[in-house]
């Protein structure tokens, strides 16, 4: 960690079927960090999920400027407050307590293809990575 330095977090989350059991990643130096133990539910709340496990990965190591980059457009328009969010009230207050402890939070959408965590979550499924 370089003080006042851009770190770059990837987020992702998935499950199967849609509803099913949630799964998601962050990608944080190059790390893939992956849970599967957060219950079931949508597509959505997964994709939230990933993006509060990417924020609590990037507190824990101290990070201050965040960039988050990910592939839902609807949750990153969600969580930049562009569309209103489609998620619990405790998931969104969540969102905002940790949002606060940065300095500051930027989202990117990027392509599915480019998305590290994704990435990640697919080598977990074809058995290529261990959790």
């Amino acid at each position: 960690m370089v003080p006042g330095a851009l770190t770059k977090v990837y987020f992702d989350g998935g499950c199967r079927p849609n509803p099913g059991p949630i799964e998601v990643a962050a990608v944080l130096r190059g790390v893939p960090h992956i849970r599967d133990d957060l219950g079931e539910g949508s597509s959505g709340d997964a994709e939230w999920l990933a993006l509060l496990h990417a924020l609590e990965l990037a507190h824990a190591a101290g990070e201050t400027d965040l960039v988050l980059l990910g592939d839902s457009a609807s949750v990153i328009n969600q969580a930049k407050g562009l569309a209103r969010p489609r998620v619990a009230l405790a998931l969104q207050a969540r969102f905002a307590d940790l949002s606060r402890r940065f300095e500051r939070v930027r989202f990117r959408r990027i392509k599915r293809n480019q998305n590290l965590a994704g990435i990640a979550l697919e080598w977990l499924r074809q058995g290529s990575i261990k959790r």
